[in-house]
């Protein structure tokens, strides 16, 4: 999924050649980078969402030549480090409980946006009750899907409210709540059978990055996604503040 641009100024930039998640085994280009100041690769960020043609990495050999040894200890060193994860569905289905002041279409679009980056497609709107009853039955109903997404009109603040509730009624099962991701923290991951299902916290319905991103990212190009995971998303999940959010982070002064 990489693909060598031509030799410029000493340097060679890398490429995707799909659209989906850079994929970064981190030590690895820890010890190319120690080798020799000389050989250096910088690279974006580990699971970055990338579109084809965007840049993944960049190899800067900083000296007008560096001794052959160092080189293929680089190599070695760095081998099979890189490659991109490609968009592996086709489509998802966002199920929405909805109150009578909500028409489900701010948080429709949203999500729409972000499958659209990776190429994904979204099955047509669709909102039920906000009762846990009404919600087992959509899900039920979406078993064939590839990936099941559930945003809720109220916040999921305990393992027992309606969404997880609802996948548990359905005959799924809720494998994570909550994540240390700012904002997302009120995520839950599960499945229905084989099916992958998120259930979505609030701060989807705005277009800003938030910890669902992550998960949802990962699992759309393929990339198992695991309690464990989760929980290592803590450093570097604090992420931007959504103004429009109910409750901030630190409450405005008086």
């Amino acid at each position: 999924g990489l693909r060598l641009r031509a030799v410029g100024t000493g340097r060679v930039n890398i490429h995707a050649d799909v659209t989906g998640l850079a994929e970064i085994h981190i030590q690895q280009i820890h010890d190319l980078n120690a080798v020799d100041p000389m050989i250096t690769l910088a690279t974006v960020p580990g699971w970055q969402r990338l579109a084809q043609g965007e840049m993944v990495a960049t190899v800067k050999i900083i000296s007008y030549a560096v001794a052959a040894a160092a080189v293929s200890r680089a190599c070695a060193a760095a081998s099979r480090a890189l490659r991109m994860r490609p968009t592996a569905m086709a489509e998802a289905v966002l199920i929405q409980t909805t109150t009578a002041e909500d028409d489900g279409e701010k948080g429709h679009r949203a999500i729409q946006q972000r499958l659209h980056s990776l190429g994904v497609g979204l099955r047509p709107k669709l909102l039920v009750p906000h009762r846990e009853d009404a919600l087992a039955q959509a899900i039920t109903a979406a078993r064939g899907a590839e990936l099941i997404l559930i945003l809720t009109a109220s916040a999921t603040s305990d393992a027992r409210d309606v969404g997880p509730a609802a996948l548990w009624s359905a005959g799924g099962v809720v494998e994570r709540f909550g994540m240390p991701v700012d904002p997302g923290n009120l995520l839950f991951l599960g499945r229905l059978g084989a099916v992958p299902v998120i259930g979505l916290p609030g701060c989807a319905k705005s277009p800003a990055l938030n910890g669902a991103d992550w998960v949802m990212e990962r699992l759309i190009c393929g990339v198992p996604v695991t309690s464990a995971d989760i929980a290592a998303m803590g450093v570097g999940g604090l992420l931007k503040e959504i103004p429009a959010r109910g409750r901030l982070r630190e409450a405005k002064p008086d």
